[in-house]
């Protein structure tokens, strides 16, 4: 009896094991570790773009601070009622934009297919075909300046040939002025689409061409029902990307044409960065600005809803 009661009477033993933690848990440790990342992008990004929609709502212009203050939605209502220059240059972005993905994107895909072959110098020509794409804007403009050079461009040797008149320059005629540049943009494009459609390509089973050829499909039928289907994504993701990039395309025509002749070739970001750095009206730079992001915002959300973007094919 007296050992029962002993051993009961006994401390219970202490539980062995790791001390508790009291840092962070497994579960918060990505986002801890994320954190630095994300404060700079939130700094980069977000700040930026706040200040531009706080801006808008204000007159300010560092030329004539007598005319600063809060101005509410008075930029906006200029925009849209009192200045025709923001329809016609919107107009000709939206223009400018269409032109140049449906154009980028069917050379591109061309371009795709053809390097895709198996083929002497195949190498080579991926080489060529994506070299212009490493070319920087900048650089892009001045080639294509001497290319149209009146002087020692191509238009010298077409009238060398017979073909025009000496003296003649395609970036100052308004009739030529939009196929030029359009060309100009072109040769800077289309690798961007060759890129991505031929690395979607590469991951195309050769099997289904086979079975395909089999079942006695064509070539034309081939591509419509095996290689189309399996590019729609990067077709959609690609499209989407360039149409921004073209929308706030400033370098190249800038440089070429300063968006002339006559204001024939200003997209509105051009026109923004000429508000901006010429004009100093910032308030109402920034404005055009916020039209402009939300232009692009509603856009996009629209085009990935109607072209189900990431969706599976029935």
């Amino acid at each position: 009896m007296a050992q029962a009661a002993t051993a009961v009477a006994e401390p219970p033993p202490k539980r062995s094991g790791t001390p508790r933690r009291t840092g962070a848990t497994p579960r918060t440790l990505p986002y801890l570790l994320i954190a630095p990342a994300a404060l700079l992008m939130l700094g980069f990004i977000a700040y930026p773009v706040l200040s531009v929609f706080y801006y808008s709502l204000r007159n300010f212009n560092p030329s004539k601070p007598w005319r600063n203050g809060f101005a509410g939605f008075d930029n906006f209502t200029k925009a849209f009622t009192d200045d025709p220059e923001f329809w016609h240059t919107l107009g000709f972005s939206l223009q400018w934009v269409v032109v140049q993905v449906v154009l980028q994107l069917l050379l591109g895909l061309g371009l795709a297919l053809i390097v895709n072959q198996t083929f002497v110098g195949r190498a080579l020509s991926r080489a060529l075909v994506f070299s212009p794409w490493a070319v920087s804007g900048v650089l892009t403009s001045s080639i294509w300046m001497l290319i149209y050079n009146s002087q020692t461009g191509i238009t010298r040797y077409l009238a060398d040939a017979g073909v025009g008149t000496y003296g003649t320059s395609w970036l100052s005629d308004t009739d030529t002025v939009f196929p030029a540049v359009v060309t100009a943009e072109l040769w800077r494009g289309v690798p961007f689409f060759a890129i991505l459609i031929l690395a979607d390509l590469q991951s195309v089973s050769k099997d289904l061409y086979e079975a395909a050829e089999v079942d006695g499909a064509g070539r034309l039928r081939q591509f419509l029902h095996i290689t189309l289907p399996h590019l729609k994504d990067a077709i959609i993701l690609s499209t989407l990307l360039r149409a921004v990039w073209e929308f706030n395309n400033v370098d190249l025509l800038y440089t070429l044409t300063g968006g002339g002749p006559a204001g024939e070739t200003t997209t509105l970001p051009l026109r923004i960065a000429s508000i901006a750095v010429d004009s100093h009206d910032f308030g109402y730079a920034s404005a055009l600005t916020s039209i402009a992001f939300v232009i692009l915002l509603f856009f996009s959300m629209v085009y990935l809803r109607l072209s189900k973007f990431g969706g599976q094919e029935k």
